[in-house]
């Protein structure tokens, strides 16, 4: 049986650890070619030694367009196009400061990373895309942009704007044959996870497993492969059931 992703590229923002680091093994698992793009260069070069040949880093600050520019050039430089756009950077902002006492500096960079960083991605590698005719752009929201909620205001309206960018651009990009979708992890320990939640998982959630950044990488290989092309301005929850709200009466206690 053929790969799922076999002559396909795709770009994975943030895929040097967490979230996109599993993307970006899934899909080179899958026959995709996959260009990591990450602020850590590092990190970054140490997983393309690990994928081999199918992978590339480009060190990316995706909240500035010149390094989105020269990150989408860069990809179809290296592997002759693009397929898929994996908008996954973001960073969380200080966890556990109020609202109030929020700093105007750290609201704006959180904006920047996590919601302008998907809207220049989502852009160019777009413009590349309907140009060709076909493509997929696959951006990372979270229940944190579904659910209000406290602490992190800053990053709940960032990624309530990923959901309602996703969505309003699907319409636009759908002419072009270039499908649209978001995926909203829920409490995935990803790198950027300040403490244990398992035990509020198994109270909290339908489904009692905390979710692992395999099940979001799954999820992406759904909606980059062939299997969702039909799928387009979804938001698909990867969270347990965590949006569906509290436990059932009987599970309390």
């Amino acid at each position: 049986m053929e790969a799922l992703l076999t002559k396909k590229v795709a770009i994975v923002t943030g895929g040097a650890s967490g979230l996109g680091l599993a993307i970006a093994t899934r899909f080179v698992a899958e026959g995709s070619k996959v260009v990591i793009a990450d602020i850590d260069q590092q990190a970054g070069e140490d997983l393309v030694a690990r994928l081999g040949t199918n992978a590339r880093f480009i060190k990316t600050d995706v909240s500035k367009p010149s390094d989105i520019t020269s990150l989408v050039d860069f990809t179809i430089r290296e592997f002759d196009g693009l397929d898929i756009m994996v908008n996954n950077a973001g960073i969380s902002g200080k966890v556990y400061q109020r609202f109030l006492d929020d700093d105007l500096a750290d609201f704006h960079k959180v904006i920047d990373v996590n919601l302008l960083g998907v809207m220049l991605g989502s852009q160019y590698a777009g413009s590349y895309m309907a140009a060709q005719g076909s493509g997929s752009i696959i951006n990372i929201s979270s229940i944190a942009g579904i659910k209000p909620g406290l602490p992190l205001i800053s990053y709940r309206v960032a990624k309530a704007g990923v959901i309602h960018f996703t969505k309003s651009i699907a319409r636009e990009l759908g002419e072009y044959a270039v499908r649209v979708n978001c995926i909203a992890p829920g409490h995935i320990p990803a790198g950027q996870t300040f403490y244990d939640m398992s035990e509020m998982v198994a109270r909290v959630q339908p489904l009692k497993r905390q979710g692992a950044p395999m099940d979001v990488a799954n999820a992406a290989l759904y909606l980059a492969s062939h299997l969702s092309e039909q799928v387009t301005g979804l938001v698909l929850p990867v969270d347990g059931g965590s949006c569906l709200g509290g436990p059932l009466p009987q599970q309390q206690g």
